[in-house]
């Protein structure tokens, strides 16, 4: 919620899309009990500091496909290299998900420190959506990013 709350522009959920969930639909969105979906948390003490989420496409033609979501740190505790962590294992783990090829991340252009970084882990972006956002009356572009983790091949 505080991610939500405090950084509306950076995601595509609202803090109001969440406030009346129940603990079951919570815990069902986390991915509770599934092997390719995972949330990360970084603490300080015990206080939450950071999360991200990655969970693969459920397709059988897109199965090859992870993404990471809700990438967030709280303002205290960012240019710490929170968020270059907890990307770092969230990758890690999905790579280890057998027939993950790729990895796709979605960024709101105003959030730059965020594509710098994950520029800085391998990410390439391979296009924009124009006006994907609407917070506050203001339309906000959103850059699609992908990081490869097996070459190229064409199917048979």
């Amino acid at each position: 919620m505080e991610s939500l709350a405090g950084d509306p522009q950076a995601f595509s959920a609202s803090a109001e899309d969440y406030q009346s969930l129940s603990l079951e639909e919570v815990r069902k969105r986390l991915g509770s009990g599934k092997s390719d979906f995972l949330v990360a948390g970084a603490f300080e003490g015990s206080r939450l500091v950071g999360m991200a989420g990655f969970h693969r496409e459920a397709g059988q033609k897109v199965r090859h496909k992870g993404r990471i979501w809700g990438v967030y740190v709280t303002p205290a505790s960012r240019g710490k290299g929170v968020g270059r962590k907890l990307l770092c294992a969230v990758m890690q783990r999905g790579a280890e998900i057998e027939g993950i090829e790729q990895i796709l991340i979605s960024v709101a252009t105003t959030q730059t420190a965020a594509i710098c970084l994950y520029r800085s882990l391998g990410f390439r972006s391979f296009g924009c959506e124009p006006r994907a956002l609407l917070v506050g009356g203001r339309f906000i572009d959103e850059e699609y990013m992908i990081y490869l983790l097996k070459p190229s091949r064409t199917a048979p």
